[in-house]
Formats: structure tokens, C-alpha cells, sequence
């Protein structure tokens, strides 16, 4: 997902608050740690993360990241 998708907009920063608990939950099983991870403020109706004011697309992608590798270690077992 790109930073500029236009379906990004469509996330509230309560939505996007799941979305990085969730990043928290499944990273933790990869050694991915976001301790400081959070909301920051909206930008041209984007809700930006606290990764270094990272768009919340950034957090989309880790998460399909993590989703993949979470179904690859499922198959293999």
C-alpha cells in the first residue's frame, strides 16, 4: 500500500490504534518490537504512526508482512 492510496483515509485513528496493537501482538512473535509505536497526528486526512511520523500505510504493510510470515510458518509446520 502506498502512502498517497486513497483507501487510507478511510481509517480513524482509533482504527489505526488496533491496527498498531495488533503489529504489536504478531511482531512480538518475530523479535519485532514497537514499544513506543503510536498515533501521531493527521496529515492531509492521513492518520500518521509514531514510527519516525511514519504514514499509516507503513503499519498496513508491516502487518501484511507479518501476516504472510505468520501463514508461510503454519504451512511448514
Amino acid at each position: 500500500m502506498q502512502p498517497t492510496d486513497p483507501r487510507i483515509r478511510g481509517y480513524t485513528e482509533d482504527q489505526v490504534r488496533i491496527l498498531l496493537a495488533e503489529l504489536q501482538e504478531r511482531g512480538r512473535a518475530f523479535g519485532l518490537i514497537f514499544p513506543s509505536a503510536t498515533t501521531d497526528t493527521t496529515m492531509d486526512g492521513r492518520v500518521l504512526v509514531a514510527f519516525n511520523t511514519a504514514p499509516a500505510s507503513t503499519l498496513m504493510n508491516l502487518l501484511t508482512l507479518l501476516f504472510d510470515a505468520d501463514r508461510e510458518r503454519s504451512c511448514g509446520s
